[in-house]
């Protein structure tokens, strides 16, 4: 009993260290942007830093919390995408509100994109490893692909969709809106997102993991990860728990497909292929696996870095990758990781001693 009082209170300490490290980014981002002095190529990085953020915590979910492999979750920050975009641009007339448009979009992306997630969940509840880190790479590329031909507008008889630029412009009348350009994407959808409605998703998306890893389910989720035989033996309903977490993170990369699909005034497909999953995976490997503190600050450094390094001209993708390795190694390699533990735990003893000599001096 007193073994698990001791441990709820180091995970409730953590978070709070969590939440207090996101308290300072936002309020130091807002106090420069609010200031004047943040330079203009960082200010178009805030609504970016969020969204890949929220999208390595999700996918630390299904990598390091529940112990399988994904590599098609930029597939799910499509399907979120272009839902929300689809939905934004129909109803522009319709919803005048921003911010309610925006809101209502948020949701669309988000269940499109978790109603994927459990689908394509299903299938695969018994595979793991290669084989899943196989099946969610071909859903990916397929979601991209089908996204890449498909042509939708509307007119004033309704929806028109068509697989082929030939067909779609027999059906579509002359004064119809294009919504869907195939390969070309989307154009003119309202940039709603903002700083700071990224940052509370962000923040959203922290907190619910946390919680979510810290509860009974987490715990039942973390024991699939750990002994699969033994967690059923006991009586744990793995399909269930893996269903769950699967749509818990799709659910969360669609918010992520969301503010990317606002951010811009165009985009295509493109943006969310093969390379674009290896990253997100990039950030929450580098950051830690079942790390949801490590994924963000990952994404944040990860994604910010290359226009850091933009000073140094043709050598930042060289210093890129040199802190990729040490990043890697540092956070990954067990002596490190030991030493760095061993220091922490010296620190805090000296700082009890000197504490104690100033209390017996008083």
């Amino acid at each position: 009993m007193f073994k698990q009082k001791k441990s709820i209170a180091k995970a409730t300490k953590n978070n709070f260290i969590t939440y207090g490290i996101l308290a300072v980014m936002f309020a130091g981002s807002l106090i420069w942007l609010e200031s004047g002095a943040m330079p203009r190529q960082f200010t178009k990085l805030l609504v970016p830093l969020c969204t890949y953020s929220i999208a390595a915590v999700s996918l630390n979910l299904v990598v390091g919390v529940l112990g399988d492999l994904s590599l098609g979750h930029a597939g799910f920050m499509c399907i979120g995408a272009y839902s929300s975009a689809v939905f934004t641009n129909i109803f522009a007339d319709v919803i005048t509100n921003d911010l309610l448009r925006f809101f209502i979009a948020l949701l669309v992306g988000g269940i499109f994109a978790a109603v994927f997630g459990f689908l394509i969940c299903i299938p695969v509840l018994r595979l793991k490893g290669d084989y899943l880190a196989i099946v969610t790479l071909a859903f990916g590329e397929i979601i991209k692909n089908i996204f890449n031909i498909v042509y939708l507008g509307i007119d004033k008889s309704g929806l028109k969709i068509a697989i082929n630029s030939s067909k779609y412009t027999e059906i579509m009348s002359a004064d119809g809106k294009t919504i869907i350009n195939g390969a070309m994407g989307i154009t003119g959808t309202s940039r709603d997102s903002t700083f700071i409605i990224a940052f509370v998703i962000l923040f959203i998306t922290v907190a619910v993991s946390l919680n979510l890893i810290n509860s009974r389910t987490g715990r039942a989720v973390m024991a699939v990860r750990d002994d699969r035989i033994a967690a059923q033996t006991i009586g744990i309903n793995i399909p269930k728990y893996k269903l769950l977490v699967f749509t818990i993170a799709s659910f969360f990369a669609g918010l992520a497909g969301v503010l990317y699909a606002h951010n811009l005034n165009s985009f295509s497909a493109g943006a969310f292929d093969y390379n674009a999953s290896i990253l997100i995976l990039v950030y929450v490997v580098l950051g830690g696996i079942g790390n949801i503190r490590g994924s963000f600050i990952a994404a944040i450094i990860l994604y910010a870095l290359p226009e850091i390094l933009r000073s140094v001209g043709e050598y930042r993708m060289l210093f890129y990758a040199i802190l990729l390795i040490v990043m890697m190694i540092v956070n990954n390699n067990d002596t490190i990781i030991d030493m760095r533990k061993k220091l922490v735990a010296k620190l805090k003893k000296n700082k009890h001693k000197t504490t104690a000599n100033e209390g017996g001096d008083i």
